[in-house]
């Protein structure tokens, strides 16, 4: 399920099939849309296996957020699921982090580095 961490960002914890395709669906819904789009956190942990149709998803998205001037990292990627980032190459085009915790860290000090971030009260 997707929440709206902030303004910016939006936290996605996936699960495994229907939910991963479906909620992938949504997010590459949401970033095809006009409006404001959010930096994505994509947390694997509860993910247990991935196929090549949720991997055509996650480049869909990848290509909206970058139309989008935004970035996506994908995190808590267990060992099955890394083994097909490696053996696909993904793992080279894909953003990773450990946790969410640091993908949010991530994302926010690209902002600040980029001027996105809004100003300190």
């Amino acid at each position: 399920m997707a929440i709206d961490w902030s303004d910016d960002i939006t936290v996605a914890d996936l699960a495994d099939e229907p939910a991963l395709s479906d909620e992938l669906g949504a997010l590459v819904d949401r970033l095809e849309s006009p409006g404001p789009h959010p930096h994505l956190v994509l947390n694997f942990g509860r993910v247990s296996y991935i196929n090549s149709s949720n991997l055509a998803q996650l480049l869909k998205l990848r290509k909206a957020t970058a139309a989008a001037s935004r970035s996506m990292k994908i995190c808590s990627v267990n060992d099955e699921i890394w083994s097909v980032f490696l053996v696909t190459g993904l793992d080279k085009v894909f953003r990773f982090a450990p946790d969410p915790m640091t993908a949010l860290a991530g994302i926010q000090i690209e902002q600040e580095s980029q001027g996105d971030a809004p100003p300190a009260e």
